[in-house]
C-alpha cells in the first residue's frame, strides 16, 4: 500500500509498504479520509511527543470502509462506513491507504455526514467530550476557553452550548474566528480578542468582573499565564497542551488550583477501548439528531507527501482559520 512514512532521519517520505493483516479482534479499514493534528508535526520535532511514536506512519484519526475482519471480529459488516481515532492502537497511522485497528475502538460513521467531516471528529471530539464530562460543571459556573476556534475548542463550545451553559467566555485572534463563534451561538460580549491590550482585564470584564471557576486552556505558554491570573482561588485549570509555563504553574499552585490533565492516550494504556467507541457513538448521536454540527473542514489534498508537508506547515503556523485539515485518500 502507499503510505507517507517517517524515515530513520526523521524525514517524511512516500513509500510503498505491505498492506496490514487484521489480527483476530481487528478490522481492516480502507481509509477514505484522515485528519491532521498538531501532534503529528510535534512528534517529528518534540522529544516529549516523540515518545508516543509507535509506527513510522503518522496520523491518528480517520474514516473509511471495513473491507476485512479478523476471526473474532463480529461487530461490523464488510462495507460498513466507520470512523475512529487510531492513536497508537492500530497497525499504523492514518497517512496510508489501509489501517488495521481493534474493532473495539471503531464506531459507525454518522450517516448524515461525509467521510471528510467524519475524519475531522475523533481527536478533537474525544478530547473535548472528555474535558466537558470530567469538569462536571454546574450551570452557574463560569468557564474560560482559550483557543476556542481550534479543533478541540470548537467542539468544547458546541458541547457547552448544547448543555445550555451560559457563562462562557472565549478567546480568538481574528474577526474571522469571532464570526465562527457567533455562528456556534456565542454572543459578541463573550468573545475576547487575545491580541488586544489588557487581556486579563478584558476577560474579567466579560465575566461580570469576577474570576473564573474553570479555565480550559487549549493554547498554553503565555495563555496559560493569563488563564492562571483570571482563575479564582481553588478554581480548576484543564491542561490540554502540557505547555504550562513556570510562572503559570506557580500562580496555579499559589491559588490552590485543581489542575486536571486531559489525555486521550491514558485509556489506551489500560486497553480501555470502550471509552473510544462509546465516546464516538455519543458524538455520532449528537450529530445525527442535530444537537451539534460536524466540524468545519478544509481538504488539503490527496494522500501524498506534498499534502502532508503542506498540512504540517499550516498547523505549525497556526493558519487553520477555524478549519479542520483533511487529507482525501
Amino acid at each position: 500500500m502507499k503510505a507517507i512514512i517517517l524515515n530513520k532521519n526523521f524525514q517524511l517520505e512516500e513509500a510503498v509498504i505491505e498492506k496490514p493483516k487484521p489480527k483476530n479482534d481487528e478490522v481492516l479499514i480502507q481509509i477514505k479520509a484522515s485528519g491532521f493534528n498538531p501532534i503529528d508535526y510535534q512528534m517529528i520535532e518534540n522529544e516529549l511527543e516523540r515518545k508516543l511514536l509507535k509506527s513510522p506512519i503518522l496520523g491518528r484519526e480517520l474514516s473509511g470502509i471495513v473491507i476485512e475482519k479478523g476471526a473474532d471480529a463480529h461487530q461490523f459488516n464488510i462495507g460498513d462506513e466507520v470512523y475512529c481515532g487510531s492513536g497508537s492502537m492500530g497497525s499504523n497511522g492514518s497517512y496510508a491507504e489501509y489501517v488495521a485497528v481493534p474493532e473495539a475502538i471503531v464506531a459507525l460513521k454518522p450517516k448524515s455526514i461525509s467521510f471528510e467531516q467524519a475524519a475531522g471528529i475523533p481527536s478533537a471530539g474525544l478530547t473535548a467530550l472528555q474535558i466537558v464530562n470530567r469538569l462536571k460543571l454546574n450551570h452557574d459556573d463560569s468557564v474560560l476557553v482559550t483557543g476556542a476556534t481550534g479543533g478541540v475548542g470548537s467542539f468544547v463550545i458546541k458541547f457547552l452550548i448544547a448543555n445550555e451553559f451560559q457563562k462562557i467566555t472565549a478567546t480568538v485572534g481574528s474577526e474571522e474566528n469571532r464570526q465562527i463563534l457567533l455562528g456556534l451561538g456565542l454572543k459578541n460580549h463573550q468573545i475576547i480578542n487575545y491580541k488586544e491590550e489588557n487581556l486579563a482585564a478584558n476577560l474579567l470584564k466579560a465575566n461580570d468582573h469576577k474570576f473564573f471557576d474553570f479555565g480550559i486552556d487549549l493554547v498554553g505558554n503565555y495563555m496559560s499565564e493569563v488563564t492562571a491570573d483570571v482563575l479564582k482561588i481553588n478554581g480548576t485549570y484543564a491542561d490540554v497542551t502540557a505547555l504550562v509555563t513556570k510562572d503559570a504553574h506557580e500562580t496555579l499552585f499559589n491559588k490552590g488550583t485543581v489542575i486536571m490533565n486531559i489525555s486521550n492516550y491514558s485509556y489506551s494504556m489500560n486497553k480501555d477501548y470502550q471509552y473510544y467507541k462509546g465516546s464516538l457513538e455519543e458524538i455520532a448521536r449528537l450529530i445525527e439528531n442535530g444537537t451539534i454540527s460536524p466540524p468545519n473542514y478544509k481538504t488539503i489534498g490527496d494522500l501524498s507527501l506534498d499534502t502532508v508537508l503542506k498540512a504540517h506547515s499550516i498547523l505549525k503556523n497556526n493558519q487553520t482559520q477555524g478549519h479542520k485539515l483533511i487529507m482525501k485518500h
